[in-house]
């Protein structure tokens, strides 16, 4: 499901990967059953692509990896939050356009 810059994140790597990233990492909540998540796919390998290097972004599958979900309250999904310095700082429910989801993360690039 995913493009050679879209990520696939698990609970056993979020905190070396997420939480402890020097760049922001934009984390898609997402589960194989969900229209929205399929729907949104195409969007985050999308900007995968566009902000390699600047922004690392990847998947977590809600239903294979459910403590991370936990952790961070993500109550619905397609939830994709915006970690920086191992923060939340945003967070888009809901399937999308692309170009909202460009706006916050340009928001974040250094």
């Amino acid at each position: 499901m995913a493009d050679s810059h879209t990520l696939t994140f698990t609970d056993s790597d979020f905190d070396a990967q997420v939480l402890q990233s020097d760049q922001p990492v934009l984390v898609d909540f997402w589960a194989t059953w969900c229209g929205p998540c399929r729907q949104m796919a195409p969007v985050i390998d999308s900007l995968a692509e566009k902000y390699a290097g600047k922004i690392k972004i990847g998947k977590l599958d809600v239903d294979h990896h459910p403590a991370a979900a936990q952790r961070f309250n993500v109550r619905g999904i397609p939830t994709m939050l915006l970690f920086k310095g191992g923060q939340p700082v945003e967070q888009i429910v809901g399937s999308v356009p692309e170009s909202r989801l460009a706006a916050t993360l340009d928001t974040h690039v250094t």
